[in-house]
């Protein structure tokens, strides 16, 4: 337990109901510390942890200095992975290959491994066409048949691709999702405006990663060494959202909020009479924000109950927990008071969904259904303070009211625009009265 992060869990709520009532809502945060206080942890307190890097060397790689600027990244997340991770670096094409080590293995990072596989890099030549299932096939092979990968190692994957999965079905792709849940995470990037914002969704949502667009190669080299310096101070490799309910309650949904918006309640597994696991993958030093909605049966006036038991685990340990409670009244304006976390966080779920049915509307060519619902979030936008949202709306539609939400489509888009609008449209922001910007 020393080796773990300190995790408190903090629940917003407004718990009182109406005569009647049966739906709570409550905004669970977690916050997870260092044990020795604020600040990176030491390297005694991280977890160990193994590293694939997959380079998409597909042909369309060549153009736009796009292989350069993949070379260049994944030389620089290689030089800082630290001493001891296991790891190994993958080309990616219509078949995946070993760029170092040689042979379908990890390695031990020190510097002479780091030299090799820089240089191996260095002769990386784009070619042929993509097959991202294959990729994480070949990934999965290379954690779990590896004996030095430790239990309870942090095993991530960063994946870069410039196209869209044109070489294997999408049954493929997925049979390939479905060998690798629970195996290791992964985050990836899209490069340039040729790749698949739905695929790269897909995939870093079943493999508990994120994913976002770098419509400039030349950004490629910083962002890499965000994702790998981020993957190297995680903490604890496996951390659970275990949810209890009474009996005939039943939890509606359950999202994570911050830092984006993502629906796990198709996730659950049964742990217990009454109780449910959702998977929340590594944690290091970080905040997460979780939305619960429970439904249980009306009680007499006056009655309080628990009706959520909700514990963060790790393996048999109890990292912390909190309660979700429920209170009759009769007293209207405690009944309908909104919490404004919950009312901040709803908002930005709505945001996140009227963006992405606007810009599918817009592709379909229905600009009815298009305007309305980029309208919509134009407002929500404001109202949630995401501004970096506000910006990128801005690109899309002409705003004439933004309080009422009457916007115009713009006729002439650039395609990175509205990828980089699908992409964050489930980046959120903190409530303004939190800690910080958040995602």
């Amino acid at each position: 337990m020393s080796d773990f992060p300190e995790f408190a869990v903090r629940v917003d709520q407004n718990p009182y109901l109406p005569a009647g009532g049966r739906e709570m809502h409550a905004i669970v945060s977690v916050e997870a510390r260092a044990s020795g206080g604020p600040g990176p942890a030491a390297d005694g307190g991280r977890a160990p942890a193994a590293e694939i890097i997959m380079i998409d060397t597909s042909g369309s790689m060549s153009y736009r200095g796009k292989m350069a600027a993949a070379k260049r990244a994944a030389r620089a997340a290689v030089n800082v992975l630290r001493d001891g991770v296991h790891f190994a670096v993958v080309a990616g094409a219509n078949r995946p290959r070993m760029v170092y080590p040689q042979g379908e293995r990890l390695v031990r990072a020190d510097a002479a491994s780091r030299r090799g596989a820089v240089d191996a890099v260095g002769r990386l030549e784009a070619a042929g066409g993509t097959a991202i299932g294959s990729w994480l096939r070949l990934a999965d092979r290379l954690f779990t048949g590896h004996d030095a990968v430790a239990a309870g190692a942090v095993k991530h994957a960063i994946l870069l691709t410039d196209g869209k999965n044109q070489h294997e079905s999408d049954e493929e792709l997925d049979a390939a999702l479905r060998q690798c849940t629970g195996r290791f995470l992964c985050d990836a990037r899209g490069v340039g405006t040729d790749w698949n914002v739905a695929e790269l969704r897909k995939i870093t949502s079943v493999l508990l990663g994120g994913f976002l667009d770098v419509p400039d190669p030349a950004d490629l080299e910083a962002d890499f060494l965000a994702m790998t310096r981020a993957a190297m101070s995680k903490q604890v490799a496996d951390v659970t959202l275990r949810v209890w309910t009474p009996q005939q309650a039943r939890l509606r949904f359950v999202k994570q909020m911050v830092p984006a918006v993502e629906d796990l309640t198709a996730r659950r597994g049964e742990s217990g009479p009454q109780t449910g696991d959702y998977p929340l993958g590594a944690w290091g030093d970080e905040n997460r924000e979780y939305h619960l909605c429970v439904e249980v049966q009306p009680g007499d006036v006056g009655r309080q109950m628990r009706a959520a038991w909700v514990k963060l685990v790790a393996g048999d340990q109890v990292l912390a927990s909190g309660n979700v409670i429920a209170e009759w009244t009769d007293d209207e304006a405690r009944s309908t008071r909104i919490n404004g976390r919950v009312a901040h966080h709803t908002g930005q779920s709505e945001l996140a969904e009227a963006i992405q049915q606007g810009l599918e509307a817009r592709r379909e060519g229905d600009e009815d259904t298009a305007t309305a619902r980029l309208g919509r979030a134009v407002v929500l936008a404001r109202e949630v303070g995401n501004e970096q949202i506000s910006s990128l709306l801005d690109k899309v539609v002409d705003v004439v009211d933004p309080a009422r939400g009457t916007v115009r489509l713009k006729r002439d888009v650039a395609k990175a625009d509205e990828m980089s609008l699908d992409t964050r449209s489930v980046r959120t922001v903190r409530t303004r009265h939190g800690d910080a910007a958040g995602g």
